[in-house]
C-alpha cells in the first residue's frame, strides 16, 4: 500500500499538473465506483493530502477524494489510449488522470471539502501533546501504534520499521513503557525518514510507480525492512523477521532491545 510518502510525492506531481486546470469529463470503468456526482467544468483549486488520502480541490466547495488502498495507481496520460485495469479517468486540456487497479480496492468520493487541519500528520499539523494525551496509556505496541491512523497520519509497514531502526526502539515495546525523551527520538526520526521518502518519491519494492510511471528510489536507503538475515549497518547484528499483528515486522535485535 502506498504510505505518506508515496501520496505526497504524487499530490506534489499533480499540483503542478492540473492546479487551475478545468475538468472536461469523468469515466467510469469499474461498476465498484459507479454514482459519483458531475464534476464536469469544476476547476481544480488545489491539491491536497490528508494522511493516505489524496483531496483535488474544487472550486465550488467539493473535493475529489482518492485512496489507492493497496495496488491503486494515479498515472498522466496525454494519449487516449487506457492501460489494463483503469477504472477511472478525469480529462483535461492537458491530459488525463488514470486510476490504475487490477485489485479494486481503490476508491473515489466526491464529498464536501474538508477545512480542518490534521494535527495527526507529522509533516503538517502535528501536535505531540495530543498525541501524548491520547496515546500513551494504550495497551499496544509502538509499531501498531505508528501505523494506526486514528493517532499518526500515513505510516505503515515500510516505513514504521525503518522509524523504529533509526530511533532505537524495539517495535514490540509497550506503548506505556515508553519514556518522553523516547518518544522525542521517535517523532524526529519519523520526520526524518519520511522526508527522505518523499526526496526519492517513495519506496518501489513491488509496482509503486509515480505520476509519470517512474519507480522510486527510497529502496536503496532502507535499512531493515526487507532484510531478513542481513547485518545492520550499525551494529552488524543479523536482521530479524517476524509476524506482528498480521504483518512483516523487520528490527535488529540488538540497536532495538
Amino acid at each position: 500500500m502506498p504510505e505518506l510518502p508515496e501520496v505526497e510525492t504524487l499530490c506534489r506531481q499533480l499540483h503542478q499538473k492540473v492546479v487551475g486546470a478545468k475538468i472536461l469529463l469523468t469515466i467510469v470503468l469499474d461498476e465498484k465506483l459507479a454514482g459519483l456526482e458531475d464534476i464536469t467544468e469544476c476547476v481544480i483549486d488545489d491539491v491536497r493530502r490528508y494522511g493516505k488520502t489524496i483531496h483535488l480541490i474544487l472550486n465550488d466547495g467539493r473535493s475529489v477524494l482518492i485512496h489507492l488502498r493497496m495496488s491503486g495507481r494515479l498515472f498522466w496520460k496525454e494519449q487516449e489510449t487506457k492501460e489494463p485495469y483503469t477504472r477511472w479517468r478525469m480529462e483535461t486540456v492537458d491530459g488525463n488522470i488514470d486510476l490504475i487497479d487490477p485489485r479494486r480496492f481503490a476508491t473515489v468520493e466526491i464529498v464536501k471539502t474538508r477545512t480542518e487541519k490534521d494535527e495527526k500528520d507529522l509533516l503538517q499539523n502535528f501536535s505531540r501533546r495530543t498525541f501524548l494525551e491520547r496515546q500513551v496509556k494504550r495497551k499496544v505496541s509502538v509499531k501498531v501504534l505508528l501505523m494506526d491512523p486514528q493517532a499518526i497520519s500515513g505510516i505503515g509497514n515500510i516505513y514504521a520499521c525503518e522509524i523504529l531502526h533509526r530511533a532505537g526502539i524495539s517495535p514490540f515495546r509497550q506503548v506505556s513503557s515508553i519514556g518522553n525523551d523516547e518518544w522525542m527520538r521517535i517523532f524526529k526520526n519519523a520526520k526524518r525518514v519520511l522526508k527522505r521518502g518523499i526526496e526519492k518519491r517513495g519506496t518501489s519494492i513491488s509496482d509503486w510507480c509515480d505520476l509519470y510511471g517512474r519507480s522510486g528510489e527510497y529502496q536503496k536507503d532502507l535499512k531493515v525492512y526487507g532484510k531478513e538475515g542481513k547485518p545492520c549497518g550499525v551494529c552488524g547484528s543479523f536482521i530479524k523477521r517476524v509476524r506482528q499483528s498480521g504483518r512483516s515486522t523487520y528490527y535488529c535485535p540488538l540497536c532495538q532491545e
